[in-house]
């Protein structure tokens, strides 16, 4: 009998935990520089602007303000005492900016990563010219 050995690549896809947390970074990304674009917005606002439900922007705000990136201030001049202005704290700058770095280079390698599919898929066209082409 002979030993096989199955060599194992890394997939390109994430693994289920991995594209669970690229997923809350990503919210949290469009959630702090929504914030820092317009601090005075409600969470309904926060919520209609970004596409998502108001519980995922109450649960995001709670994360972020237990993690110390945004901080809630009462809105002193609205008439409506239960209004907050969020604002990014130091810590909450800064972790934008890292999250920020790290969302652009994501973005980088699957645009690179799509150039090189067209490249092959254009390769493969050309290779078999009875291939429709339109």
């Amino acid at each position: 009998m002979t030993e096989q050995t199955t060599k194992t690549q890394p997939s390109a896809e994430p693994s289920a935990t991995t594209h669970s947390a690229l997923i809350s970074e990503d919210a949290h990304l469009r959630l702090l520089r929504l914030i820092e674009e317009a601090p005075e917005l409600s969470q309904r606002e926060l919520a209609e602007r970004l596409g998502v439900s108001l519980g995922k922007v109450n649960y995001c705000v709670r994360a972020l303000v237990e993690k110390g990136w945004i901080k809630a201030e009462n809105f002193r001049r609205s008439n409506n005492k239960k209004a907050y202005l969020y604002k990014l704290t130091p810590g909450g700058i800064k972790e934008k900016a890292a999250l920020t770095l790290r969302f652009l280079r994501r973005k980088e390698a699957e645009h690179d990563a799509l150039i090189r599919e067209i490249a092959e898929l254009r390769a493969e066209l050309t290779a078999n010219p009875g291939l429709k082409r339109d």
